[in-house]
Order: structure tokens, then sequence, then C-alpha cells
């Protein structure tokens, strides 16, 4: 059986657990990181050398990197609705994954959530903070052009190309901070909440983050 490692409230645990919600492949999950520890031990040390969730582990052979991980699980188990062996038709999930990866979580996980959520107010910069959410109304801006003749961002059905940047949507409208109207995005996130497996997965709460810095 298929395991996968990392907390329930981790990010990038949540776009590998959705995925294998949707799949519906039997798994078990093992919390590591955080409270939970783990992530230091010698055994962990030799799946992951950088020590860091999400990892899994499937007949023996160990992925790491919740990007490497969603491909993996899409190649393998995925066909022909989340991996298609057309590579141009597989270009069109690998650029939002990709953006998502150097553009929206830079500035939103890294910028505003730390930032704002994970940094204690004291010592919170909302200089840094403001310009960040900024930008991130800027990327929602363009999810919200690409989605306004689509359900979803490949096309008329769910697939790899909505899973990092799905992911970061329950974050981003829960958080008390300003949005910009984004009609298109907020429609898509309407969507992804009726998916029993975003759900399951994505809205999970995450007030133990609030203010830790170190975890």
């Amino acid at each position: 059986m298929l395991t996968l490692w990392g907390r329930r409230s981790s990010f990038n645990v949540q776009k590998v657990a959705w995925l294998l919600g949707e799949l519906g492949l039997p798994h078990r999950h093992i919390e590591a990181g955080g409270a939970h520890g783990g992530l230091g031990t010698p055994e962990f040390g030799r799946m992951n050398p950088h020590r860091k969730v999400p990892v899994i582990e499937e007949d023996g052979h160990v992925v790491w990197e919740s990007h490497a991980i969603l491909r993996y699980l899409a190649a393998r188990h995925g066909a022909p609705r989340f991996w298609n062996d057309d590579p141009r038709l597989r270009s069109e999930a690998d650029r939002w994954i990709d953006w998502s990866a150097t553009s929206l979580q830079p500035h939103f996980l890294n910028g505003v959530f730390w930032g704002w959520y994970r940094t204690p107010e004291a010592q919170r910069d909302m200089t840094a903070v403001n310009r960040m959410i900024a930008n991130c109304d800027g990327y929602m801006a363009l999810l919200n052009a690409a989605l306004a003749t689509r359900p979803f961002l490949g096309g008329d059905e769910l697939s790899l190309a909505d899973i990092p940047a799905g992911t970061a949507l329950y974050r981003w409208f829960t958080l008390e901070i300003p949005r910009a109207p984004a009609p298109h995005v907020e429609a898509w996130y309407a969507r992804l909440q009726e998916r029993p497996a975003y759900r399951s997965a994505v809205m999970v709460p995450y007030g133990e983050l609030r203010g830790r810095l170190a975890y």
C-alpha cells in the first residue's frame, strides 16, 4: 500500500492528499513534521535527505517534493484524466504547476501566509506583507482571466493543472486580509469545495500555525 508522510496542515502535503483522494488510491497517512516530529530520524533521512514533507513510498519506491509526487501519481495512476501521453497536452498542466511553484506560492505562502499569519504580530513587516498581497491580487487577476472561459484551469474537468493553485484558495479566502474581486476565481473555488477530496484534504483547520515561525 502507498504511504504518505506529512502533517495534514502542511500546504504541500495537502496537494498530494487531494490528488490521492481524487484518484481513490488506498493509502496510509503517517503524520510527520511539526508537533508530530519524526523528520530527524535516520529512517526518514534515508527517504528524504532534505528532511521535509511530503514524502511517499510505494512498492519500495520513494518520491519527495510535492510537485514531483503529483506528476508521479498522475503518471502511474491517473491516465488519461490526470496524465496524457501527448506532451503537448501534458504541457497544459505542467505550465500551471510550474507557475504555481515559481510565482503564486512564493508570494502567497512564503510572503502573505508566513509574513502575516505565521509571524507574531509584533514581528510582522506589514509593508512587505501588503506588497505581497498586491502581488497575489495580480496573480488572482491572471487566474481570473484564464477561468473566464472554462470551469477549471485545464478545461472542462478537474486536472493536474488545478491542484497546486487550487490548494492555495482555502487559505487565500479564509485569511483576514483584503482581496481584490476575482469572480471567476471565486466560482472556481466554489466548484472545488463541492469535491469531497478537496474538502477532506485541503479544507483543514490551520489555527495551530498562527504566530508559529518554527513548526
